[in-house]
């Protein structure tokens, strides 16, 4: 979590955003990306395609996968906006979201299936 936490604060006052690869079967992060918010905005996030496909790509070779997104929230509640739940891609995914609200980054993880968001705990190794 300390590498997500310094990767929000270091893309403030922009979203920052990354990919979690791990194990879908068992919600554990293994590996943390961050990428480039090609959206460069401080109320929402575009991962940049390129190192998208580049680390999905790696996670595979791994014999990983891509299991969710990570992006912060600069100055509201970590928890899915609307924009987040009606961009939510994938619904296996694992949402965090890193609050900094307070100045401190802090975390929260959710799953959106169909546009019902419900909380979520993730093992991060």
């Amino acid at each position: 979590m300390n590498q997500i936490g310094k990767h929000a604060i270091l893309c403030y006052p922009e979203e920052a955003c990354g990919l979690l690869v791990g194990s879908g079967a068992t919600n554990t992060v293994l590996e943390f990306h961050p990428t480039e918010n090609t959206a460069k905005s401080a109320r929402v996030y575009t991962i940049n395609a390129r190192e998208h496909l580049i680390i999905e790509r790696e996670a595979e070779n791994a014999g990983l996968e891509v299991i969710g997104v990570i992006h912060s929230h600069t100055h509201t509640e970590a928890y899915p906006s609307s924009t987040d739940v009606a961009q939510a891609p994938d619904p296996t995914w694992q949402y965090m979201i890193v609050t900094l609200k307070r100045g401190v980054p802090e975390p929260r993880n959710f799953r959106i299936i169909n546009e019902v968001i419900t909380e979520t705990l993730i093992q991060v190794s």
